[in-house]
């Protein structure tokens, strides 16, 4: 009995090390893109930009000619293949990546 508890107890910290593992996304709509209702994801470190910008497309159902721009604190645009861990790691703040999706060019 006492070895099941510990195999629970093993599960329940491997579950919260692979969360504590991935980033914290904050997605904020700007200008005429509809708004995505659940703003805050957890995302992998190891993903990029473009899986970002491909989610939020397929999220929001667009079709295949309208793009996603994606923008970093409103300061700039980073590269489709610009690493999210390397983003968060110079540009989170509290906690968070903070990031702003439109479908034209806004800023930069």
């Amino acid at each position: 009995m006492a070895d099941a508890e510990e195999n629970q107890a093993s599960l329940t910290t491997n579950a919260t090390d692979k969360d504590a593992a991935k980033i914290c996304v904050l997605l904020n709509a700007t200008g005429n893109v509809p708004i995505i209702k659940k703003r805050t994801w957890t995302v992998d470190p190891n993903k990029t930009v473009s899986w970002i910008q491909k989610f939020i497309h397929k999220y929001l159902k667009l079709d295949a000619t309208e793009q996603i721009f994606l923008y970093v604190n409103q300061t700039f645009a980073p590269a489709p293949d610009q690493i999210i861990k390397n983003l968060y790691d110079c540009h989170g703040t509290n906690g968070k990546l903070v990031l702003y999706y439109c479908k034209n060019q806004a800023w930069g």
